[in-house]
Order: C-alpha cells, then structure tokens, then sequence
C-alpha cells in the first residue's frame, strides 16, 4: 500500500464496533456549533509509542485487547462508529447510529526508520509526505436516495517492529472538536490500560438539548442556510488538488520553552512601555506564541517573495482561531459535552504592520484583543461564522490555528508511556498551524506548520532571529 513518501504494508483491515445490542438506534442532531464544519477537510491526528515488539508478538499479544477496549470506547462514544447523514433539502444532516455500525480499522507494518520519523529535538524538516502513510483515509461516502452518507471515523494502527507504533485516525470535524477526540482516545487508552476492562473514563455528555437551549435567536437555522449556499460549489474528489497542494513542501516542528514565552511577554510589555501606552495588552502564553509564528509567517513569505508587491503589504491579513466555548458563564456547557463547542475567532492585521519593527507587539494586541471580546459575549457574531469564513478564505490572507495546549495530548498513555511524538497531519493541505502542549516541558508549546520548502527556510530564519533578538 503506496500512500505518500514510502510503502506500508497492510497486515489487516477489519471493522470494529460497539458491542452488538448496546447501543439502540440514534439519532444525533448537528447544533449550531457543528454545522460550520461541514464546510472542513477530515481532521488527521497521529500518535507515536515506543513500543519495542515484533509484529508477531503485537498482532498475537497486544491487537486483540487495543480492538477490545476499542470496541469498549465506541459503545461510550457510539457517534464515532455512526454515519453522518445529508438528505436533500429540506430535510437537515445529522448523525445516526444504528446497531453493526462499525468503523474502519488498518494495522500495517512499516520498516521506515521510526525515530527519523518522529524526530525530536530541532525543526526536524521533512517532506510532508512522510506522514501520509500513517493516517487512515475514510471510506468514501455513498448516495442513498438522494442521500448521502458518510462514515465519521478510521484508525490506523502501524509496527515499527521491534522499535515502535503509530495510532493514526482521521475523522470528520462535523462530529467532534480537539477537545471531544481527545476524550475519545484518553477513553480508549484507560480501557486498554486496564486489565478488567473497567474504565475510570470520565462519560461524555451526548445530547444536543444543552445547546439547543443556547440558540433563542435561531443561529441554527441562519448557519444551515450558510452551509446549504454553498455546499453545492463543493468537490468531492479532492486528489489532484491536494497533489499540488503538496509538491515540494515540508513540514516541520518549533518549541517554545517557558523561557521563550517569557521573553517574547517582555519584549511585547517593554515595547508598550516604551511607547508609553495607556494599556498594556494581553500577552499570554496562547497569545504571545500565535503572534510569534503569525508575524514570521507573514515574514517569511516577504522574504521568499511571497508577498509581491506594495499592494499585498497594504492588504489585511487574517488569523483564526478556535476558542472553547464549554464552561463559559453565559453558556454553562459542562465540560464532558460531546460535540463541537467552538467559537471561530478571526483577527486582522495589515502585512504591512506584521512585517514591522512592532509586529510582534501589533498581532499580540490583535489575537489578545479578540481573546477579551470572546470573554465577554462567547457567541457575540456568530451568525457570521460561515460566510466570513468564506469571504475570508478567498481573500488568499488567511492562516488557521488549529490545537490548544490545553488539551495535553502527551497524556494519552496506553501504558507505554508518553507518545514520542504527536502530529496533526491535516494542517499540510490548507494554510494552517498547530499549537499544543510540549512533551518535555510544563508551561512549553509545540508548533507544526507545514511550508513550501524556500518559505520553510525564511521561516526558520525569522523564528529564531526573533529570539535572538529579544
């Protein structure tokens, strides 16, 4: 099996589901937190463990209990194993399960050297492709009846015999947030950990009634009618795209330790100071850190000579971010909600103020700015998710964050220990970065990104002369 930059071989391709008669048929309806990410690309997370076993041992040994405490997780997270279904107007999508639903589920062996794989330490640039092979692709959707119906969910597990695995899974945004995967896999990883198979797992709350309390002003049906206008200008076969989209690019990741942060902090406050300015900005870690990697960005695309000319300099470029909208006052959506519960945040900024002296301080104020406006209305535009999100991707202007360090996926332990590496492989297709918690560090952040190779190198020049600086 051929699929990016080396070749796997597949071991086995089963299905697996909850346990048969567990779960009744359900039905699941998309809130309005959901309905904007019909409009994304499959999400792509991959997790390395040493893990040093032959692939005899691992499929005879350890495969029958890491797919029993699967089949344990989906019966918890049953919407995972479901289908998303989209009728023809005017009937509206939504998730339904129904019993022998299952989900897609690989084990291959890869003889790719593991640790150059998931190299740590330094930028460790790669060709992005290198990755490929480790994720999953979701079975294709199918037509029933005007109907088109969609799995949700594929995992991939890959032997490094004798040295390691990965755990690869794409899945469908429109199911679940960064924050609802990640109790999936902490789920999975308890079940597998523990001998009897009894889970301390904390539930996840699945119904849709504690959002659609939330919507007096009918946000559902003005995101749907979004979703509707254009879901028809959408492709389903995206290969030779993400072909091009791919050629000659590599990714890589950056750190930030506690010491960094604090530095860039300083150096964003003694410039306000310096200014004399009568308030000083929110210079959080989140936010400090997007404004590092936005303005080398914008940097680095003025080096490589992606920004062509004055006018480009001149326009605004734009930064979105997701912010968690469980736990805010006004909401009191608990955190064990399952789902989506993600405000999508847009900031704006000229390129010419980004690739200033004070363009650290100028994205700081910016992303800080609108960090506080979220904090004070979590909902305030949200009508406008869809078709700003539209307009702005158009403008070609755009960089997407996708992660929170908050979600600390290092803690997924399947009792082997911490992962070596996690990766979240979906940003090399869209003009997106990464931003998690550090392995190695409490208080530190991870960044992945992935650039054309000649902006890769102006980024790494820019990211480090930014702290040489300081």
């Amino acid at each position: 099996m051929a699929n990016g930059g080396c070749t796997i071989k597949v071991v086995e391709h089963s299905q697996v589901s909850p346990p048969p008669g567990s779960v009744p048929v359900t039905s699941v309806p998309l809130s309005f937190f959901d309905l904007p990410w019909l409009l994304c690309r499959p999400m792509q997370r991959l997790f390395f463990y040493h893990l040093p076993y032959s692939t005899l041992h691992f499929t005879h040994s350890i495969l029958p209990s890491l797919k029993a405490s699967l089949s344990a997780t989906l019966q918890i997270f049953y919407p995972f194993a479901a289908k998303l279904i989209c009728p023809s107007s005017p009937q509206k999508p939504h998730i339904l399960y129904t019993d022998g639903d299952s989900i897609s589920f690989i084990v291959a062996e890869s003889l790719a050297d593991f640790d150059r794989t998931t190299g740590y330490g330094g930028y460790h640039v790669r060709d992005v492709k290198d990755l490929h092979p480790f994720v999953p692709e979701l079975p294709h959707a199918s037509a029933v009846s005007n109907t088109r119906v969609s799995p949700l969910l594929a995992l991939q597990v890959t032997v490094f015999p004798n040295v390691g695995i990965s755990i690869g899974a794409t899945f469908c945004h429109v199911l679940a947030d960064g924050r609802s995967f990640n109790h999936f896999m902490k789920s999975w990883a308890s079940f597998f950990r523990s001998a009897a198979g009894n889970s301390a797992t904390v539930m996840p709350l699945l119904g849709r009634s504690v959002i659609q309390e939330k919507d007096p002003c009918g946000l559902e049906s003005v995101l749907l009618n979004g979703w509707l206008s254009c879901a028809s200008n959408q492709e389903d076969d995206k290969e030779q795209v993400q072909r091009d989209v791919f050629a000659d690019k590599v990714r890589a990741t950056f750190v930030i330790d506690r010491a960094g942060i604090q530095k860039l902090k300083r150096r964003v406050l003694d410039r306000c100071i310096e200014k004399c300015e009568a308030e000083l900005p929110r210079a959080s870690t989140f936010v400090v850190a997007c404004a590092q990697v936005w303005t080398c960005l914008i940097k680095a695309q003025q080096l490589s000579g992606s920004l062509r000319n004055q006018q480009d300099a001149d326009e605004f470029y734009y930064f979105c971010f997701p912010a968690d909208c469980r736990n805010r006052p006004e909401l009191a959506i608990p955190a064990t909600y399952f789902g989506n519960c993600l405000a999508i945040c847009f900031v704006q900024v000229t390129g010419n103020e980004l690739v200033g002296e004070d363009g650290l301080v100028a994205a700081t104020k910016a992303i800080g700015n609108r960090v506080e406006e979220f904090e004070k209305g979590a909902l305030r535009g949200a009508e406008k998710w869809i078709s700003n999100w539209i307009e702005i991707s158009e403008s070609g202007r755009l960089l997407v964050m996708a992660g929170s360090p908050k979600l600390r996926v290092y803690d997924t332990d399947f009792g082997w220990g911490r992962p070596k590496k996690t990766e979240v492989v979906h940003v090399d297709a869209s003009p997106s970065i990464y931003i998690g918690d550090s392995r190695d560090e409490e208080g530190g952040i991870e960044i992945g990104l992935a650039l054309k190779r000649y902006e890769m190198d102006a980024f790494i020049g820019c990211f480090e002369q930014g702290f040489n600086t300081i």
